[in-house]
């Protein structure tokens, strides 16, 4: 993918083109009842406030499922448990994320090409968390989705908006409101809501904790290892109080910068 050096109109700096596959697969959530099970799910969404926004809102909807739940590209099925008794749920994936990201969660359907391997209109719900910014053919997704939807379900959509480029080189797109109402409305659904998942302050806190715990680690600096790491500790107190911040300002309605989107539409 690199330019060759004698073209004369090579651009400065490295080929983002060449960066090596990351095969970096985040911990999946798990039912939470013990105390010390609250305690490591509040640690984790001071850490990392893009999932702590996602559990916030599925939380909010998730008790009004009733009948079918279709969970497109589930990964390792992390919000499964959210969902009331009595929801018949069914996760899919992708043949090649199985591959790629090593999840194996045995009643999932894997599946290769883009049909899924769903019957046409037989779910009541649809949701498909942090999945979108991955598809190639984001309108042949949502087409399946309004397929396999019966008349009147919904889909239930969480994508990205202020957040790195990550699961290189499979991540695509970040979508603006006015993208998800054009993307919704041409595969045929309906009384779209998207609302944010934190603000501009709670983007800043993550951006700094993103800076810090690098540092910390110290992986690839070679020489600079020991000096950014003593950097890192440093400044972790400064990190902590921004992950608290990030976390208190994620129910925040203000600015149009945020964390990401959570999406609601309804098939007519």
């Amino acid at each position: 993918m690199s330019v060759p050096a004698q073209d004369p109109f090579s651009l400065p700096g490295r080929n983002l083109l060449d960066i090596p596959p990351e095969r970096f697969k985040p911990p999946a959530f798990s039912r939470v009842q013990t105390p010390l099970q609250r305690a490591a799910l509040l640690c984790r969404h001071l850490l990392d406030p893009a999932a702590a926004g996602i559990w916030r809102d599925l939380k909010r909807v998730f008790p009004k499922v009733r009948g079918s739940f279709l969970d497109v590209g589930c990964g390792a099925q992390p919000y499964r448990h959210l969902l009331p008794a009595g929801v018949h749920y069914q996760g899919i994936d992708r043949a090649e994320t199985q591959a790629a990201f090593e999840y194996a969660v045995p009643d999932t359907l894997y599946y290769e090409g883009d049909r899924w391997p769903v019957k046409s209109k037989t779910c009541d719900w649809i949701l498909s968390s942090e999945v979108l910014e991955h598809v190639e053919e984001p309108a042949v997704f949502l087409a399946e989705a309004f397929r396999c939807l019966k008349p009147g379900g919904r889909i239930l959509l969480t994508v990205p908006f202020s957040a790195r480029w990550h699961y290189i080189p499979h991540d695509y797109w970040r979508y603006t409101p006015s993208g998800l109402k054009v993307l919704l409305e041409g595969a045929g659904f309906r009384d779209a809501q998207v609302t944010a998942r934190g603000n501009p302050l709670t983007v800043a806190c993550h951006k700094a904790m993103s800076l810090v715990f690098p540092l910390l680690l110290g992986s690839g600096l070679g020489l600079m290892r020991l000096p950014a790491m003593a950097l890192g500790l440093l400044l972790a107190p400064f990190a902590a109080l921004a992950g608290l911040l990030s976390y208190a300002t994620l129910s925040f309605d203000f600015g149009v910068d945020c964390m990401g989107y959570t999406v609601l539409a309804r098939r007519p």
